[in-house]
């Protein structure tokens, strides 16, 4: 993961063109960048990222802010409650239970 300027990005290696390829995260915005060293991608998601922002700027439109981490999960009531179990069992909250069992 890289981070600048409160954005994140994500890279991933294409071996076939022997390349990384990498998009910022938690934004509607598709925003990408490229390179071919461990250098190159860094500047290039930093330049994106500048890039996103003076365009945003030059159109007076407000930039996206990545996304908070927050979201509403919606389940059947019987898994609900089985979650609420399987938590207390472990002395933490639903949150951190489900926090927990999505990093494993």
């Amino acid at each position: 993961m890289l981070k600048y300027k409160g954005y994140t990005g994500y890279v991933i290696y294409d071996d076939e063109a022997r390349i990384f390829h990498g998009e910022i995260a938690g934004i509607k915005a598709v925003i990408t960048f490229q390179g071919t060293t461990v250098d190159e991608i860094e500047q290039a998601f930093k330049d994106s990222v500048d890039d996103y922002l003076d365009w945003c700027k030059k159109r007076k439109k407000e930039p996206e802010k990545p996304h908070s981490g927050k979201f509403n999960l919606r389940m059947p009531p019987d898994l609900y409650v089985k979650v609420i179990a399987y938590a207390a069992q472990e002395g933490l909250s639903i949150n951190s239970y489900i926090l927990k069992k999505l990093s494993a």
